[in-house]
């Protein structure tokens, strides 16, 4: 299922491959399309239903160029390209400072800390071939099971953002076969 879930079902989601080829076609350092849009993919192919796309998190990594403005332009820029989409684009060399980590060195560190395992996954397009990037793996995704990143454990001063996220997103309400971990 899981090689047949991106190599088939995501790849051939003409709605998906659109938006992997319009951020491709930017040419941002390090870019990705990451967390929800792909999870939510996977979790409604394995739920057999859809539900409707809540955001587009882009990702990308560039030092030069640090400031909100920057990506407020590229989601305009993105969303003249594929308009009436709900782009959010997000430069992880920037990120840290809302998120209280160290800084980030690339978008794998930035999507290693996203607080939970099946939210920690990005793909891209490259030369038309699917590129996935899944800092702990796919296997909690696929397995519908959401657990919390190392960075955001019990132990951690970050858990708390980890149990707010699962209380506001409701997910067990939309894909009923989740186990959360508590």
């Amino acid at each position: 299922m899981r090689g047949d879930c991106f190599n088939g079902e995501v790849k051939h989601d003409t709605n998906i491959l659109s938006i992997l080829q319009v951020v491709e076609n930017l040419n941002l350092n390090d870019a990705w399309v990451c967390a929800g849009l792909i999870r939510n993919k996977v979790w409604d192919i394995l739920h057999n239903t859809t539900t409707p796309i809540n955001d587009i998190d882009v990702i990308y990594y560039d030092t030069s160029e640090t400031s909100l403005e920057k990506e407020k332009r590229l989601e305009t820029k993105l969303g003249g390209l594929l308009p009436n989409q709900p782009w959010s684009v997000k430069n992880q060399a920037r990120m840290h400072l809302k998120s209280g980590f160290d800084s980030f060195n690339s978008s794998y560190d930035g999507v290693a800390h996203f607080p939970e395992t099946p939210t920690a996954i990005a793909v891209k397009l490259c030369n038309e071939k699917l590129e996935i990037m899944a800092p702990y793996g796919l296997k909690d995704l696929f397995e519908l099971k959401v657990k919390p990143t190392p960075f955001y454990q019990k132990n951690s001063e970050f858990y708390s953002i980890y149990l707010e996220r699962i209380k506001r997103k409701k997910w067990d309400d939309i894909w009923s076969s989740l186990s959360i971990e508590l």
